[in-house]
């Protein structure tokens, strides 16, 4: 099993404004951030997201997501009805999670979503970081990393610099 992050952040380390808005994230969408993604994305088995992620992305046009979805929340009752076979409600710790999706086949993990993040990396579960860092400092808003009980190290595999000033690092844990 191995579990990975890919995510935006503003310089100062936001992933987005404190109402979940990304909007000084999209506007950076362009060709060489769609093709990372699709690189990325075809490492990957399922999604475990957040219920904040999940009201986001909901509010999109059509679901953005070709891989199966896991929503964990403990808040939210029933996913809708339209996306029933692409989203899966799912109330349970990081650990108890990654045991019920490896029983189900799954083995590479895309994690997504601050509260998400961080509680993950705070049962120390996160294998590998993709963090793209926006050259722009939005003030404040839903922050990437969170207290941790210990100190996380990880290695530094690698970083590309986009043509419009994002800056793509990849970390993986160190064990």
């Amino acid at each position: 099993m191995r579990t990975i992050v890919y995510v935006g952040t503003s310089l100062d380390g936001f992933i987005a404004r404190k109402d979940g808005d990304i909007d000084w994230l999209v506007k950076y969408q362009n060709k060489e951030v769609h093709t990372s993604y699709h690189e990325f994305i075809s490492r990957i088995d399922a999604m475990v997201i957040g219920r904040g992620t999940f009201e986001k992305v909901i509010e999109f046009p059509e679901w953005p997501y070709e891989k199966k979805v896991f929503v964990l929340s403990s808040s939210l009752k029933q996913i809708p009805e339209i996306i029933n076979d692409k989203a899966t409600l799912v109330a349970m710790k990081p650990a108890a999670l990654l045991n019920y999706l490896s029983d189900k086949g799954f083995s590479n993990i895309y994690v997504d979503g601050g509260k998400v993040i961080q509680s993950f990396l705070k049962e120390d579960l996160i294998d590998e970081l993709i963090i793209t860092r926006v050259p722009e400092l939005i003030g404040t808003g839903i922050p990437l990393f969170g207290y941790l009980d210990k100190d996380l190290q990880f290695e530094h595999i690698s970083t590309n610099i986009y043509s419009d000033g994002l800056v793509k690092s990849q970390y993986k844990r160190k064990r």
